[in-house]
């Protein structure tokens, strides 16, 4: 799926954080045992940096608690049902846990009680996946009782022990499968491939925040179309508008591909034109960007397929699914923006693209003119992408977009104006050379002299504005 990995046969105790040794030492100084563990082991094996680090300990919480403070550490009681402490070292968050095995999982996400426990393998023995289940101290070494390691060099996600029961425990974990194979570009192992494809229809049980959380870390990661194709039932379960997509025959001669392989076609296609730094709201709009095809699709006497208005559709569609999933407004506007209007005709011309960026900037809802013009940029690349998924014939296009991105270049060069706000004359210039009074007819003016200018009828400049509202009463 991707280059091997970068791994260590060993960690380097000086790459240790000095914050989490901060924490270590101190409840090793008072007496307790203690191990880095989870995220942070399994990165530094790989060579790759770390942010976050986490701590198991022998102590039970409230020991650890009176530990940290006796070093002078800032302690918060984060989540002591589960023996959680969080401490806090030059502002940096270290969750300090006890160790501990978990009762039943009657909801799906969270044991219904916990065992504190003695041996660090214990508390190992419960997590997800083996390259998450190994624990490091900078004197004792690795603690790898479920090949980790040797799953780290092999490429592989694999749950610790039986996978059937990691997944029925928390059906969340089924999504963090497949992020943590997108993020680290592994497989998943045979039986845990199984076992998640089985468990994926559980995600209808778990909060649509947190599979919005996974599935944002998914598309973060600039794989979604792996997983799309390789992690069907999966993405499927996550985002169920996805599932009419499989296999559903365009019936075109401009597509050679059904909806879902050209979708994955498209998302891999950002990755390579958007040149390595591609944002979140573009991966999720080539995702997105064909949702609402499936629900428009008509068939005419020739037989050839038509997906009539299925732009407008799919923002509808796409709105949906990110409010589900509760997606920030502020991502989902500019996304759902890309899904609407990624197949209006366009010309590369100056009036056209700046008719384009007006409408794109209203619907998107972003402040400055700068992340306009980026966006514009992004709605290009996702135009090329698209381009390039359909049939041979088309893939042409793709060039053709080149001309568009001149001319847009020029546009941002000349500080072109596509908003009110960015005309040279105000409310009160329109009002003395209209001789009207306030009211909406004035904002009238301005849009009709801002489509003036975006077509090059007259220039963005006060006593040309003025003149041209004056001619015309």
């Amino acid at each position: 799926m991707s280059d091997e990995p970068r791994m260590r046969d060993h960690i380097d105790p000086a790459l240790a954080p000095a914050f989490g040794l901060a924490v270590l030492d101190a409840l090793e100084v008072a007496g307790h045992e203690a191990w880095f563990v989870g995220g942070w082991v399994r990165d530094a094996l790989r060579g790759e940096p770390a942010h976050d680090v986490d701590v198991c300990t022998s102590a039970r919480w409230e020991d650890s608690e009176r530990a940290l403070v006796a070093a002078g550490i800032e302690v918060h009681e984060t989540g002591t049902k589960h023996g959680t402490v969080t401490a806090v070292v030059g502002g940096r968050p270290v969750e300090v846990t006890t160790y501990r095995v978990d009762g039943a999982y009657t909801d799906l996400r969270h044991p219904d009680s916990v065992t504190f426990v003695d041996d660090v393998r214990e508390d190992l023995a419960r997590r997800d996946f083996t390259v998450n289940a190994m624990a490091w101290h900078p004197v004792r070494g690795l603690v790898d009782p479920f090949g980790g390691q040797a799953d780290l060099a092999a490429g592989l996600i694999r749950a610790v022990g039986n996978p059937a029961e990691r997944f029925s425990e928390d059906a969340l974990r089924v999504l963090r499968a497949v992020r943590f194979a997108c993020r680290l570009g592994f497989s998943v192992e045979g039986e845990t491939q199984a076992a998640l494809t089985q468990a994926a229809p559980e995600l209808a049980h778990v909060a649509r925040e947190r599979v919005g959380a996974e599935m944002r870390g998914i598309v973060g990661s600039g794989r979604a179309a792996w997983a799309l194709r390789r992690q069907t039932d999966v993405m499927v379960a996550a985002i169920p508008e996805l599932g009419r997509m499989r296999g559903f025959d365009q019936r075109s001669p401009y597509h050679c591909y059904d909806v879902l392989e050209h979708t994955c076609r498209a998302m891999a296609g950002v990755e390579c034109f958007a040149g390595g730094v591609v944002s979140e709201r573009l991966r999720w709009a080539a995702m997105l960007h064909d949702i609402g095809k499936p629900a428009c699709f008509t068939v005419d006497a020739r037989g050839q397929g038509h997906f009539f208005g299925h732009p407008h559709i799919g923002a509808k569609m796409s709105e949906r699914v990110l409010r589900d999933l509760a997606i920030p407004l502020e991502l989902a506007r500019p996304i759902v923006a890309l899904v609407r209007l990624h197949d209006r005709p366009m010309k590369a011309s100056w009036a056209s693209e700046l008719k384009l960026m007006a409408d794109l900037d209203r619907r998107s809802g972003l402040r400055e003119p700068g992340e306009v013009v980026a966006l514009m940029h992004e709605m290009l690349d996702l135009r090329r992408a698209d381009a390039i998924a359909k049939a041979l014939q088309c893939r042409g296009y793709a060039v053709e977009l080149d001309g568009h991105e001149r001319v847009l270049r020029r546009l941002a060069a000349a500080d072109a104006c596509w908003r009110v706000a960015g005309l040279a004359i105000s409310g009160g210039d329109v009002m003395r050379a209209c001789g009207i009074a306030p009211g909406p007819e004035v904002g009238a003016r301005l849009q009709a002299a801002l489509d003036a200018v975006m077509a090059g009828e007259v220039a963005n400049d006060r006593d040309a504005l003025v003149s041209w509202l004056s001619a015309r009463g």
